[in-house]
């Protein structure tokens, strides 16, 4: 179902403008934000619509966010992600008309919130003393099937979740807080990520009916409201301190699994 823009009510844009807003601050701030997107969109926008909606303004959000901050990306966990990421897209192109929808959501929100779990228990467990025969604690210590193992469950669920719901940026948190990057990595590989698989699912978009001209249209009057979220986020994440930003990061990826099962 393509976008009407002639139904559209104030209330409708006003809505609508607080998601660019929210899409231009979750680029340059907090990734995890950015599944909120989908609930506000879906408020005004039939479902399908709003799925094709949304893509063109997060790629104007990833060439944002990669000009800031392509030169923080950790490459090395960037290029072990991306093949399953790009597995998982694909499977989501092919089951794109045939899965529940509202299932898949519920099932992914239900996935984000024990991912969102298990990691507060991480935080909030005590450290273990460490004695000079110990290994270092963490990602660190893994071995190499640990974290393929690791990267194919967090690849393959984002690149799957992208392509059904927009819905990539709790995962790819979760594995970024849980390969302990720090702040400025963080969003500079997820920046390069989340652009790669933007523009990957763009011919899908089309091919599929989600992306024609009104929804183009729509986007085109909803970029100034983006670039105010972008302007906000980069000055937001100038001023969190990286504890703050990582327990924020969870409180949203949380949020954001709790409104996948409510949609």
């Amino acid at each position: 179902m393509s976008v009407d823009l002639s139904v559209l009510t104030p209330l409708d844009w006003a809505v609508l403008a607080v998601g660019g807003l929210v899409i231009g601050f979750s680029k340059t701030a907090f990734s995890g934000l950015g599944t909120l997107v989908a609930v506000i969109f879906a408020l005004v926008l039939p479902t399908r619509a709003s799925t094709g909606a949304i893509v063109p303004l997060l790629i104007v959000g990833d060439v944002i966010a990669v000009s800031l901050y392509r030169r923080h990306a950790d490459w090395k966990l960037l290029v072990r992600l991306l093949p399953y990421l790009l597995g998982g897209l694909l499977l989501g192109v092919v089951f794109l008309d045939t899965v529940d929808d509202v299932a898949l959501r519920r099932f992914l929100g239900v996935l984000l919130l024990v991912l969102a779990a298990m990691q507060l228990r991480s935080l909030l467990r005590p450290p273990v003393p460490q004695d000079e025969t110990a290994g270092p604690a963490g990602p660190d210590s893994w071995g190499p099937v640990r974290r393929r193992v690791t990267a194919a469950l967090a690849g393959g669920g984002a690149g799957f979740a992208t392509m059904v719901a927009n819905a990539a940026g709790p995962i790819s948190s979760m594995y970024l807080l849980v390969m302990r990057v720090s702040k400025m990595a963080f969003v500079g590989t997820a920046a390069w990520l989340y652009a790669i698989v933007n523009v990957a699912k763009v011919p899908f978009s089309v091919q599929l009916g989600l992306i024609d001209r009104e929804s183009l249209v729509l986007d085109l009057l909803l970029v100034p409201a983006l670039l105010l979220g972008a302007v906000v986020g980069v000055k937001v994440l100038r001023r969190v301190p990286q504890q703050l930003f990582t327990n924020l990061t969870l409180a949203l990826t949380a949020v954001s699994a709790v409104a996948l099962l409510l949609l």
